[in-house]
């Protein structure tokens, strides 16, 4: 195969000679594997975007999005799951995003605070925003600093039970210079100054829409199910686990934009229908998270109806490991934490357990040019990717542990150590790649002489925010649980918080707070939030670094949690929808969909 052809087949889409569909069926001819065309493509995509022509308002019909794992609630900062973020940002709008190299963009701001423009402290206690004239809420009502205050309010009061708290935690107040101008300052000197308000977690909400239903009264909130923001779309109907119908924000700023008149995000179903209803069928126009096995994936890409875009960041897949006891029940609740855990507080048996999971062939052969077996917990931005942990595949080893542990086989060749055997519930969410990996870590650790009951639990009850739902993955009724935990900001103060105790009745969930906690394994180490503390007020970058390096060497040494996978974005769309380049860690898929076109 010539270079200078796969150059060609890149100038041609860039410039719009050449169809995706067309370039395709050339790049396999040209004997491009199923990974490469894909690379194709995604080199090929930002030209193409370029090379739409400009749509005018409304004009591109109905926009059909797929996500198998389907909302549950419309208001950010009171969502569990990725999925209710990309529900909620298609009508909210934070103050900045910021792109996969840690580049900032404004959005709600008139412009990036630095400490050239002054609007950034240079002790980094605070920061002065400028925002945008003129931008109005879906309402009409006028968008103005009172907003970006009450976001705040309602955020750090307790009683809301925020789940983007984490972000916050570290603001002093939020205060109005004028309408247009808001100044954020800090309990502590900081180096994460863009932290709140900014990407994922950031999202500013209407006070007039909120204003008396912070606190207790959050969660009955009507804009939890009828969002409005000041982005392109409004929501038309919710039907939570199933549909949102968003209709075009008339008050949105850029006349011409959005492109599509109507956007539809159904729910449901799994990763493979999802993919084939965009790569194979065309049913839909983008399906989002596919997370299928690559070979999967590749037999429908090659159909050429639709193309699949990467990214790196996509998160690891990781399995938590539980500190208190789901099988008792203390004071009206099961995983109390005055109930622990009979067998998994025993950082041996947790450390045989990562020892006797084959990451590899998980990544090798389900995951593929998806995801890249991984040691650490934190992997983006890559410098923080710990360098002094590796992969360990030993069942010999595991064995001498739990021997070490002093659980002994039984007749049965079940471990135990007196009345405790170390039996378990392991669950996820019901996915075809999923179950798979779950069946590789199974035989694992069945070698180990432990028993492994698995269980699968549809993703939108696993990440629903129903605080009377048992089967969420804040309550982890269960032993072990496997999910994928995603970035949300370039600084992981939100993302590591997923193993901070500093406040157990507000970090770890329980009854209490409505299960709002984002610890999930009820794990607490003083060593741990130590470093994190320090990792908030350090402004040497690299003195930084190497604080989130020493926390995820904690929590891997220690076994909390076990890294599967860093996983990669991956995405699909028709051949004839131009989404940019949207694949961002920091921000949702949503984020840029008012400059979504329909080419052709």
């Amino acid at each position: 195969m010539r270079t200078g052809s796969v150059r060609d087949l890149v100038r041609d889409l860039r410039t719009g000679r050449m169809s995706r569909r067309e370039a395709i069926v050339r790049a396999a001819a040209l004997g491009l594997s199923a990974g490469g065309i894909a690379s194709l493509l995604s080199q090929a995509a930002p030209g193409i975007a370029r090379a739409a022509a400009p749509a005018k308002r409304g004009s591109a019909g109905t926009l059909k999005l797929l996500y198998w794992q389907a909302p549950t609630i419309l208001n950010a900062h009171l969502s569990h799951g990725t999925k209710d973020f990309e529900a909620a940002r298609i009508c909210c709008e934070p103050l900045l995003t910021v792109d996969a190299a840690g580049n900032f963009t404004p959005v709600l701001a008139d412009g990036v605070p630095s400490r050239a423009n002054g609007q950034l402290a240079a002790d980094g206690t605070s920061v002065v925003y400028k925002l945008k004239r003129g931008v109005k809420w879906a309402d009409g009502r006028p968008f103005t600093s009172d907003d970006v205050v009450f976001t705040f309010q309602f955020v750090q009061n307790k009683q809301s039970g925020a789940t983007t708290y984490g972000s916050y935690v570290n603001v002093a107040k939020v205060e109005p210079i004028d309408a247009y101008t808001v100044k954020v300052t800090f309990k502590a000197p900081t180096p994460a100054w863009y932290l709140p308000f900014v990407a994922t977690n950031g999202v500013i909400v209407p006070r007039h829409a909120l204003d008396g239903y912070i606190g207790t009264n959050a969660q009955n909130a009507p804009f939890n199910s009828q969002a409005f923001g000041t982005g392109p779309y409004k929501v038309d109907e919710f039907r939570p686990g199933d549909l949102v119908v968003y209709s075009i924000n008339e008050y949105y700023r850029e006349p011409d934009k959005p492109a599509f008149s109507q956007v539809q995000m159904k729910g449901g179903g799994d990763a493979t229908s999802a993919a084939r209803a965009a790569l194979q069928t065309g049913e839909y126009d983008y399906a989002w998270n596919l997370q299928v096995e690559w070979p999967v994936l590749q037999a429908m890409m090659n159909g050429g109806r639709g193309t699949v875009i990467t990214g790196g960041g996509g998160g690891v897949e990781m399995i938590l490991c539980n500190m208190t006891d789901p099988n008792k029940t203390v004071d009206g609740q099961r995983s109390s934490l005055k109930a622990p855990h009979p067998f998994l507080t025993d950082p041996k048996v947790r450390q045989a357990l990562a020892m006797s999971v084959d990451r590899d062939t998980i990544a090798k052969q389900l995951y593929g040019v998806e995801g890249d077996a991984t040691a650490n917990v934190l992997t983006t931005p890559s410098n923080l990717a710990s360098k002094n942990t590796k992969i360990v595949y030993d069942i010999g080893k595991a064995n001498q542990l739990l021997d070490e542990a002093g659980y002994r086989r039984g007749p049965d060749g079940i471990r135990a150590k007196g009345d405790v055997k170390l039996a378990l519930t392991f669950v996820t969410t019901v996915n075809s790649l999923r179950q798979k990996e779950q069946e590789v870590i199974k035989q694992g650790w069945e070698q180990l002489g432990v028993t492994t009951t698995l269980k699968a639990v549809d993703a939108g009850i696993y990440f629903s925010t129903d605080p009377g739902n048992n089967d969420t993955d804040a309550h982890f009724y269960n032993d072990v649980e496997m999910l994928t935990s995603t970035y949300g900001s370039p600084f992981p103060s939100g993302y590591m918080a997923r193993y901070y105790s500093g406040q157990p009745e507000k970090d770890l969930p329980q009854k209490e707070n409505g299960w709002s906690g984002f610890n999930y394994p009820r794990w607490q180490d003083a060593a741990y939030n130590k470093l994190y503390d320090a990792a908030q007020a350090e402004f040497d970058p690299k003195k930084n670094a190497q604080l989130w390096i020493q926390m995820n060497d904690i929590v891997v040494a220690q076994a909390v949690s076990i890294p599967l996978v860093d996983r990669k974005m991956v995405s699909g769309h028709v051949s004839n929808l131009d989404v940019g380049s949207n694949l961002s860690p920091f921000d949702n898929e949503t984020h840029n969909i008012a400059d979504w076109q329909r080419r052709g």
